[in-house]
C-alpha cells in the first residue's frame, strides 16, 4: 500500500482509463497533465485512432489539451486489454444504460471487470466511475477480483468515485469539480484518494463504495424530482391560465427556501433521465417503492407528448391540423450548445409529430446527422439530417424550439415563422419582442 501511494505521489504510476468517452477522455487529459503515464483503453477503434492522432472527438476537450502529453510520449491509446496488466491504476468509465424495461444493463461493467480480473496483479487500484446502483462495486466488481486471487484492501485496492461531468459547462471541469471517493476499506479509500488528489483539486472521501454510489444517485434524483415538479406546475399553470415563467421568476425573488428549476420538453442526457431509475430498481429488489422517483419519471417522460399537444393547439388556433403540416424542430441536442443527442426529448417529439402525420425537419448545427449512437432510442430517425443554413422559417407551418442553442437567430425566427412553440422561454429570456396575435406559445 505505502509503495503504491508513494508511486502516485511521485507520479511514476501508469494510469489506464477504461472507456474514453465523455467521462473517460477528460480524466485521461487531467492525469496526463498531472505528469502520469496514461493510456486510454476502449473497444471503439475510432476513438482510439483519434486520440492516438491527437484529435479530440469531444467538444469540451480541445485537442491542444493533450498535445504535450502525446509529444512527450506519456499518453497512449489502445484497443488491447493486455495494457491492463501494466497498470498501477485502472479507472473504469464504461456506459451504464437501462434496458427496455428500465432495468440496469450491467454488461459493460461486467465485461470490464472480467478483463481486469484476467490481467490482475498485486499493488494496483481499481476505481469504478460508471454510474450505477448502490452495492455494485461491492457485489459485482469486488467478488470477481477476489475470485481472481486479489486480496482486497491488501494488495488490490477497490473504490467507487462518481463522475460529475457537465457537458458545455465553461466553469466546472474535471479538475476543479470536487471528487467523491469511497473505498471498500479505509485502505482502499486512502489509496484512491492519493491517486486522484494528484490530478483533482478537491477530494471528498466517504466511508464506503455504497455511500459514494448513493451520492451520485442523490445528486441526479434531486434534479429529476424537482424538474418533474416544475414540469407539473407548468401543466397546472396552463390549465389555470397562468404564466409559468412569470410565477417562477417571482418565486425566485425569495432569498431563502427556494431554488428555481425550469420546465422543458422532457429530460435528456446520459444522467438525469437514467440514474434515478437505478436507485428505483435497487429499491424494488428490497420490496420498497421509490415513489418520488417513479412519479417524477412519469411526469418527465410525458413532456414530449405535452409539447406535441401545445403544437396541435397552436396550429388549431390558425385553423390547421398537425396532419399535413410542415414543422421545424429547432435544436435537437439534449442541452444548449453541445453536440450530444442522447436521450434528447427532441427525438420523441419528432417521432410523435410524424406519427400524427406531420412533415418534420430539424435544424441543429451541433447535430448534422442522427446516427445509431444518438438515435438508438428512436431507430426510425437514424439518417435524418439537419437542414442546411440559412433556414427559411416562413417555409414551415410551425417552429418548435426544443433546444435553445445560442447560435440561432431568434429575432428572424419571430419575424418569419407563422407559429412558434417555445419550450425553453428563450424568446422572453433574450428580450425579443413578440407579437400579441397568438403566434407564440410557451410551455
Amino acid at each position: 500500500m505505502n509503495a503504491l501511494i508513494e508511486k502516485f505521489k511521485k507520479r511514476d504510476a501508469h494510469v489506464v482509463v477504461v472507456g474514453i468517452g465523455y467521462v473517460g477522455l477528460p480524466l485521461v487529459v487531467e492525469f496526463a497533465r498531472a505528469g502520469f503515464r496514461v493510456t486510454g483503453y476502449d473497444k471503439d477503434p475510432n476513438k482510439v485512432r483519434e486520440l492516438a492522432a491527437g484529435r479530440s472527438y469531444i467538444a469540451d476537450v480541445p485537442s491542444e489539451d493533450f498535445a504535450a502529453a502525446l509529444a512527450e510520449k506519456r499518453l497512449f491509446a489502445t484497443t488491447d486489454p493486455a495494457v491492463l496488466r501494466t497498470a498501477d491504476a485502472i479507472i473504469v468509465c464504461v456506459p451504464t444504460p437501462l434496458n427496455k424495461t428500465k432495468d440496469p444493463d450491467m454488461r459493460f461493467i461486467a465485461s470490464a471487470t472480467e478483463e481486469i480480473a484476467q490481467h490482475l496483479h498485486p499493488s494496483m487500484v481499481v476505481v469504478l466511475e460508471s454510474t450505477t446502483y448502490p452495492g455494485t462495486t461491492r457485489e459485482v466488481v469486488a467478488p470477481r477480483l477476489e475470485q481472481a486471487g486479489a486480496k482486497l484492501g491488501k494488495d488490490v485496492f477497490v473504490a467507487f468515485s462518481p463522475e460529475r461531468v457537465d457537458p458545455g459547462n465553461k466553469v466546472w471541469k474535471t479538475k476543479n469539480t470536487p471528487k467523491v471517493i469511497g473505498g471498500l476499506t479505509a485502505e482502499c479509500t486512502e489509496v484512491a484518494k492519493t491517486l486522484y488528489s494528484q490530478a483533482i483539486d478537491r477530494i471528498v472521501p466517504v466511508t464506503s463504495t455504497d455511500a459514494a454510489e448513493m451520492v451520485k444517485l442523490l445528486e441526479n434524483t434531486f434534479r429529476a424530482v424537482n424538474i418533474g415538479l416544475v414540469n407539473e406546475v407548468a401543466i397546472m399553470c396552463q390549465k389555470l391560465g397562468i404564466d409559468t415563467w412569470e410565477v417562477i421568476d417571482a418565486a425566485s425573488s425569495k432569498p431563502f427556501g427556494f431554488m428555481p428549476f425550469f420546465p422543458g420538453p422532457g429530460l435528456g442526457g446520459h444522467c438525469i433521465p437514467i440514474d434515478p431509475l437505478y436507485l428505483s430498481w435497487k429499491l424494488r429488489t428490497l420490496k420498497y417503492q421509490a415513489r418520488f422517483i417513479e412519479l417524477a419519471d412519469s411526469i418527465n417522460s410525458a413532456m414530449p407528448d405535452h409539447t406535441v399537444v401545445l403544437v396541435a393547439d397552436a396550429l388549431n388556433a390558425r385553423k390547421k391540423a398537425i396532419n399535413g403540416s410542415r414543422i421545424l424542430v429547432s435544436g435537437i441536442a439534449y442541452k444548449r450548445d453541445i453536440d450530444d443527442v442522447r436521450e434528447s426529448p427532441a427525438l420523441d417529439i419528432i417521432d410523435l409529430l410524424r406519427r400524427r402525420g406531420a412533415e418534420v425537419s430539424y435544424h441543429d448545427r451541433y447535430i448534422p446527422e442522427l446516427d445509431e449512437h444518438g438515435a438508438d432510442t428512436v431507430p426510425s430517425l437514424i439518417g435524418m439530417k439537419s437542414l442546411p443554413d440559412p433556414i427559411h422559417y416562413d417555409a414551415f407551418d410551425a417552429v418548435v424550439i426544443v433546444t435553445d442553442h445560442s447560435d440561432v437567430d431568434y429575432e428572424r425566427m419571430v419575424r418569419e415563422a407563422p407559429v412558434i412553440v417555445d419550450t425553453r422561454n428563450v424568446l422572453r429570456r433574450k428580450g425579443i419582442a413578440t407579437p400579441s396575435d397568438g403566434r407564440i406559445s410557451r410551455l
